[in-house]
């Protein structure tokens, strides 16, 4: 080959190697523009299932991924409101490559700008039971501090004899039924919530005294009731119910109607043979020391001896609520609107807390007189945590 043949030759390939320089130049600038819009891509669907999350009053959108903590939020009752969550704007959406994974309640977003208003821990229904009993307890307490309950001196409590049935259940830790049955002052009428009517003041201090013993106390005051209509019913809402005691508070409503005291008598007496023939304990309650009852104190003092004369009878109990009440005034000086609300017939919160809590106590004494080896304090009235 001649020198000017291999001249051409050599011009031509370095023509070519120019070329393909260029060539290869232009692919290697095309190239990372191509890997950019094909990463892009698959981040605009991404986008898009942002935008109504981006406003942070826009309720989680279903397609997202369930948090953890909101869960929980709405399945508790102490949700105050929706729960806020703000997510970044769509333009600063990550590459689909770098998507973060679902957050929990340990893992709360750690991008700046990201806040996730979270629920109140929700309370277990021990720990909010435990609290209402702290209340009702605490209620008691300063009930009692601005005027103590304490036991009349000289009112006899005559005819509390020992309540078999319902000492031994309590002393062998069987569960107890008792039914308070009567009138107003059994429903409650007076009492400035549910919590503060004498059965319930009862049940709470049966309870406290015996902690591993299943206690209901069964309201079955009917307000405006006396001796007829409570007949009508005491097969339904007294023996029905299979008691192990009765606390029957009777006679009130017969004296403020002028009703004949014997003929109240002749129901009770009837009533008080039927419970005890369906094995229960009886304690009858009688009336209420009160201005609207002293008005009548001629039947009211006739009333009071016959419940105390069936009592006696019957070997049933009674609690002589007339007798406390007026030594509450007379003895003790407690103003009357202290323990009577201002229509001077039913009790206020003070006047049923302490009926509620003597009545206990007559009725933890009894559990006393139960000789199974079951140790019960000697003061059953030192214990007033009320």
């Amino acid at each position: 080959m001649t020198s000017n043949e291999c001249h051409r030759v050599s011009g031509t390939w370095e023509k070519l190697s120019a070329v393909a320089v260029i060539a290869i130049a232009i692919a290697l600038a095309l190239s990372p523009q191509k890997l950019r819009a094909q990463s892009a891509a698959p981040a605009v669907p991404a986008a898009l299932s942002d935008v109504e999350s981006s406003d942070p009053k826009a309720p989680l959108i279903s397609g997202r991924p369930s948090i953890g903590h909101v869960t929980v939020a709405q399945a508790s009752d102490q949700v105050p409101g929706p729960i806020a969550v703000a997510r970044p704007a769509a333009t600063t959406s990550p590459p689909a490559a770098t998507t973060a994974p679902a957050m929990t309640d340990a893992q709360p977003p750690a991008a700046a700008g990201q806040a996730v208003v979270a629920a109140p821990p929700s309370r277990s229904i021990t720990e909010r039971a435990i609290d209402k009993v702290k209340q009702v307890a605490k209620s008691a307490t300063d009930i009692f501090n601005r005027v103590p309950c304490l036991t009349p001196k000289g009112v006899a409590k005559k005819n509390f004899i020992s309540l078999p049935h319902v000492a031994n259940k309590l002393a062998s830790g069987l569960p107890v039924v008792i039914v308070a049955f009567g009138s107003s002052s059994t429903q409650g009428y007076g009492a400035s919530a549910p919590d503060y009517t004498y059965p319930n003041r009862l049940a709470a201090q049966l309870r406290r005294q015996y902690p591993m013993v299943d206690i209901s106390v069964i309201n079955a005051g009917v307000g405006g009731e006396d001796a007829p209509e409570m007949m009508k019913r005491l097969e339904t809402s007294v023996i029905d119910r299979h008691p192990d005691l009765v606390i029957w508070q009777v006679g009130t409503n017969a004296v403020l109607r002028d009703l004949d005291p014997a003929e109240t008598a002749k129901l009770v007496d009837d009533g008080v043979a039927k419970i005890q023939a369906a094995a229960s304990d009886v304690v009858l309650v009688d009336l209420q020391y009160s201005p609207r009852v002293n008005e009548r104190s001629e039947n009211a003092s006739r009333m009071n001896k016959l419940l105390g004369r069936i009592a006696e009878l019957h070997h049933a109990g009674i609690f002589p609520r007339f007798e406390v009440m007026r030594d509450w005034h007379e003895r003790q000086a407690i103003p009357i609107n202290e323990f009577v609300i201002s229509d001077g017939l039913h009790m206020s919160d003070w006047g049923y807390a302490c009926f509620a809590q003597l009545l206990g106590d007559d009725i933890i004494r009894s559990v006393g007189q139960v000789k199974l080896g079951i140790n019960t304090p000697a003061n059953v009235l030192t214990y007033r945590p009320m």
